[in-house]
């Protein structure tokens, strides 16, 4: 086979420029630290870290949403402490304004600050976050979820604040599998709060004349109440003066049917089917002796002086805002007539009212902000494990794409050594003509 010169030239060229990428590669390895700089490389490692990145980057998604969850939950856990902050004072304020030696001024005092915790209650009810939205709206985070004042509910009995959002809750997705609610409804925080004992509450007759009253009861068996909770109870007193000293009656009557409880038949039951009323006695809504059985489940202490016709209601416990009781309380210290007996201990039977169903209102506060701690665990617990996927990604990343130094440093000496013999035997070929020898 004949080699021309211009073989010559050209196969010397093309050999040491294949030199030349090969050492540039090298280089270009040794200056990024990966071993994968194109598909070509290594086609199946350059895939499969396609892959882990793809993983990687919605883990760090995951990441933030996890930083805004553990934000929005931060804010409303702030939020419902100074909840708790100003019922702990509304009720220190309602202890007082239940002392009878205070004076009207005293009382009116007290009703003014009173008026001022409800509209700082209001106010954080109504609380937005960075961005405009309304943290107790449910879904309708751009509507404002409260509106309404102590007037307005106080102007009739069954008035109630006025609530716009709803009952939705707002989520992230802070893992693959894991959609958390990082808002509550202000329904469930403010205003779906059982009133009473959280089984039945208590109220006294309008027209009693007696000094009697009732605290909140107390469950025995709720299976027993749970029974008749869809039944109102009263407790009717009756005096007999025909004795000394005077002898006070109680008959315990089904308000539906209007029947008493203690003989079966129509109430009043006659003053020896009742029972002796003993003040500070629990009041135990159950069959004794020879009556018709039933049980409640339930008692309930009076105290004081109850007169013929006065009576008590005993009534499944319903729904009421915390707005509701801090405007019911203050209608009742602005009009407070503590002068009369009678008056008085109705007077007390609104402050152990109030008492009661700002505990409640308390302990709902509470129940709503251990729902937010434990979702802000969660968020602290993926969180770890994201970060422990992270960092084995990363640790997979590494064995598919990052570069053996030694081998990388050993291949770029040998690929420099390849580069010179080739530059060199070039130059020795490209002398031998016969030129020279001439």
């Amino acid at each position: 086979m004949r080699i021309a010169t211009s073989m010559i030239f050209d196969s010397g060229v093309s050999a040491i420029n294949r030199q030349m990428r090969s050492l540039l590669h090298i280089q270009q390895q040794l200056s990024t630290g990966r071993r994968v700089l194109t598909p070509s490389d290594d086609p199946v490692a350059a895939a499969r870290a396609l892959e882990v990145t793809q993983s990687k980057d919605i883990l760090a998604q995951f990441a933030t949403n996890q930083g805004n969850a553990n934000s929005a939950l931060g804010l409303a856990e702030t939020q419902l402490t100074s909840v708790n902050d100003i019922l702990a004072r509304v009720r220190e304020l309602t202890v007082r304004a239940g002392n009878a030696t205070l004076s009207a001024t005293d009382r009116k005092a007290i009703s003014f600050e009173l008026r001022t915790r409800f509209d700082e209650l209001l106010g954080i009810a109504n609380a937005a976050d960075g961005q405009g939205q309304y943290l107790f709206s449910g879904y309708m985070g751009s509507t404002k979820p409260f509106g309404g004042n102590v007037d307005q509910l106080n102007a009739a009995p069954g008035n109630e604040i006025a609530y716009q959002g709803d009952d939705g809750q707002r989520t992230l997705q802070i893992s693959a599998t894991r959609m958390l609610e990082v808002s509550d409804s202000g329904n469930e925080v403010f205003r779906r709060i059982r009133d009473g004992n959280g089984y039945f509450s208590t109220d006294y007759a309008a027209a009693n004349t007696g000094t009697g009253v009732i605290d909140a009861g107390s469950i025995v068996d709720p299976a027993a109440w749970n029974a008749l909770a869809d039944k109102d109870f009263r407790i009717d007193f009756t005096v007999d003066n025909s004795v000394a000293p005077p002898v006070t009656y109680y008959d315990i009557v089904d308000t539906t049917s209007g029947n008493s409880l203690l003989t079966g038949g129509a109430a009043p039951a006659a003053l020896a089917n009742q029972r002796v009323y003993q003040p500070a006695v629990p009041i135990e809504l159950k069959s004794q002796g020879a009556e018709p059985p039933f049980d409640l489940g339930a008692s309930v202490i009076i105290t004081g002086d109850p007169a013929t016709g006065d009576s008590f209601a005993i009534a499944p416990s319903s729904s009421q805002s915390v707005f509701k009781t801090i405007a019911n309380l203050i209608g009742a210290i602005e009009s407070a007539n503590t002068v009369l007996p009678a008056e008085a201990a109705k007077f007390a039977n609104e402050i152990g009212f109030a008492l009661t169903n700002l505990d409640q209102a308390n302990d709902n506060i509470l129940r709503v902000r251990a729902m937010i701690g434990s979702r802000m665990a969660e968020v602290e617990s993926v969180g770890n494990v994201n970060q422990d996927l992270t960092l084995q990604y990363e640790q997979t990343l590494s064995n598919l794409q990052d570069l053996d130094y030694a081998k990388a440093i050993s291949d770029l000496t040998r690929k420099q050594t390849d580069l010179q013999a080739a530059q060199q035997s070039f130059a020795r070929i490209s002398q031998l003509s016969l030129f020279d020898y001439l």
